[in-house]
């Protein structure tokens, strides 16, 4: 039983599927492992103990009743404290919401309670999901950063703590904690998972994200947030096919990879660089490099033109009203973004469709694109969370990415990123599969 918390959500799902254990001993397993390194990880907002213990009493009580059941039922969940939720504060991270208690629950919330899941608690974010570090430690070496904004949920389902979690990307936010704590990560398309209840900083950026311990689990949360949300003019209006389905679908026996260095190439450390080189060669003739044409040269520029506009309309009150709470960071990057001139803005939204014809058409000649999703493992020390220059262009064109745990540089762990087309999840994921065991 100890080692409950180290399943896989999808091997738990089937575990309290069989009767093999209770929703109550798994619950009681991952608060364990709470109450021994929470201290050193600091994943946690806020995290109830003995709430979290009646809500899998109740999970194993309906059970027995034998209530109909949905696909989550019993399985701890973290969320990420940008989220809503009802029962539980929700601070954004900053001293202007302290104590702040929301009455309803985020869209993202509702579908996870909907589908059976236990909110265990709150996951720690950066600063308003925005550059200033948290509390929050990598647990592979404490002195190193879990990268941001989603520090928490990343890190909680590294070390344990829960096998699924919540968290956002507006620049790196996902794909980035994914790759430094070594877990996976889904960033999929823009709209895919609801928004609604969310702190936003950026409306055409912000993107809901989830972590797991396998594709799988990442397909099977995913699953149960993919639903519409009209009133959000960014909802996602393709289809929503299952991704579980589509991971049980065979995929193609040799899927092509385009490999892509991406602007921000010179940034990445040589290790970094050695490591997806390594992959790319190991893939053979199954990997070409690629460059798209103009202008993804400029996409970091565009990325940033687009975040500095919309989140100073988002947040530019604060910087107004009560400067004094906010921290010199984000004080000096909010100043910062008064002044990108409207015609950047402009720009910068009309070549995101420009840039995403050019990779749609790439997509019809390979099954994904590989590329780093960091410049190298966690950076050392608490001064930054990294850099989201590799995660930026695909968030900036809203695609789906995926971070794959398969490399280690310098004794700490590396995503392999992949991205797919708008919608296109279940064939990214599959591709993503075959990748996975390649690399295994």
């Amino acid at each position: 039983m100890s080692k409950l918390n180290k399943l896989t959500a999808t091997e738990a799902a089937a575990g309290l599927a069989r009767g093999d254990f209770s929703a109550a001993d798994l619950m009681q397993a991952c608060l364990d492992r709470v109450a021994a390194r929470e201290d050193d990880v600091r994943a946690w907002a806020y995290i109830d103990p003995d709430k979290a213990m009646a809500e899998a009493r109740a999970a194993d009580a309906a059970r027995a009743r034998g209530e109909a059941l949905g696909p989550l039922h019993g399985l701890p969940v973290g969320i990420k404290d940008i989220i809503d939720t009802a029962d539980m504060p929700t601070e954004n991270g900053s001293a202007l919401f302290e104590g702040r208690r929301p009455n309803a629950d985020a869209t993202s919330v509702a579908a996870l309670r909907a589908a059976g899941a236990i909110i265990m608690g709150k996951t720690v974010t950066t600063e308003l999901a925005n550059t200033n570090p948290s509390k929050t430690r990598n647990p592979h070496n404490l002195a190193h950063t879990p990268g941001g904004s989603s520090a928490g949920s990343g890190a909680g389902v590294a070390d344990f703590h829960m096998p699924l979690a919540v968290g956002t990307q507006t620049g790196g936010s996902v794909i980035r904690p994914a790759s430094f704590n070594g877990v996976y990560g889904l960033k999929p398309t823009l709209g895919l998972i609801p928004r609604g209840g969310t702190l936003l900083q950026s409306h055409t950026l912000d993107t809901l994200g989830v972590y797991g311990r396998s594709l799988e689990d990442l397909a099977l949360i995913t699953d149960n947030l993919s639903i519409p949300e009209p009133q959000d003019p960014q909802t996602y209006r393709g289809g929503r096919g299952s991704l579980m389905a589509a991971l049980a679908e065979p995929g193609p026996s040799q899927p092509r990879f385009a490999f892509i260095e991406t602007p921000a190439w010179d940034r990445a450390d040589d290790g970094a660089k050695a490591a997806i080189a390594d992959v790319a060669a190991r893939l053979g003739d199954a990997c070409a490099k690629e460059t798209p044409p103009s202008p993804f040269d400029r996409i970091l520029e565009l990325h940033g033109a687009v975040f500095a506009a919309e989140n100073a309309h988002y947040y530019g009150g604060y910087l107004r009203e009560r400067p004094d709470l906010l921290s010199d960071k984000i004080r000096t990057r909010l100043q910062a973004s008064y002044d990108i001139p409207a015609r950047d803005y402009v720009e910068a939204l009309n070549e995101r469709e420009v840039i995403n014809e050019a990779i749609e058409a790439l997509l019809t000649r390979y099954d994904a694109i590989l590329c780093l999703p960091a410049t190298g493992p966690a950076p050392r020390g608490f001064e930054t969370t990294g850099d989201a220059a590799f995660n930026s262009p695909w968030t900036y064109l809203g695609v789906p990415c995926v971070s794959l745990p398969r490399l280690t540089v310098d004794g700490m762990p590396l995503g392999v990123q992949l991205v797919g087309g708008r919608g296109a999840e279940g064939r990214l994921l599959r591709t993503a599969r075959w990748l996975d065991g390649f690399l295994a």
